[in-house]
């Protein structure tokens, strides 16, 4: 007979946690490449990039929350879930004006990293190792007052202007997914 591995609610949590953190990382990561590429060069294509950036962190958002026990359980992601589809939404629908882009995209940052701070604080309690979110979400909140300077001014560039902000979001994941892997290997 063989005996079958158990592994219980906590590792299974766990093993969610560095899987979520470490695709949040690589999308981000690939968005930032992306970025940097095509759409430095294709305005069409940054055009999709940045609805794309917020849309995706909706629908992580609440597949996370999902996995986590559900949007009521995980008011938080479900916040934030529903403040990136309005980001998303605003940006498309001002396109044309890509300080008005870039502004957005700041107001949705700060919004979206207090969000994501609240997030990291709770799952603190359960899981630990989350000051990497923690982090994020601080810096989240300050680079999106960043944005919305820069989008009062003449020097706004577009995509090349949060692209560095998506490269710390992808750093940050990799490193929680890579916080809670040596966790648990201890």
């Amino acid at each position: 007979m063989v005996a079958q591995a158990t592994h219980s609610p906590r590792t299974q949590a766990d093993a969610g946690l560095r899987t979520y953190y470490l695709t949040r990382g690589l999308v981000a990561g690939g968005w930032v490449v992306a970025a940097f590429t095509v759409g430095r060069t294709a305005p069409l294509a940054a055009a999709a990039l940045l609805v794309a950036y917020p849309a995706w962190d909706a629908l992580a958002n609440l597949l996370d929350a999902a996995r986590s026990g559900g949007l009521a359980r995980n008011r938080s992601q479900a916040i934030n879930a529903l403040m990136s589809i309005i980001a998303a939404l605003a940006i498309l629908f001002c396109l044309g004006d890509i300080a008005a882009v870039v502004g957005i995209f700041g107001a949705w940052a700060i919004v979206a990293g207090l969000l994501q701070l609240a997030t990291g604080l709770r799952r603190w309690k359960l899981f630990g190792a989350q000051w990497a979110m923690v982090l994020s979400g601080a810096q989240s909140a300050l680079a999106g007052g960043f944005f919305i300077k820069q989008s009062l001014g003449a020097n706004v560039h577009g995509i090349t202007d949060v692209a560095p902000y998506a490269a710390f979001g992808a750093f940050y994941f990799l490193v929680s997914a890579l916080w809670l892997t040596l966790r648990r290997a201890r």
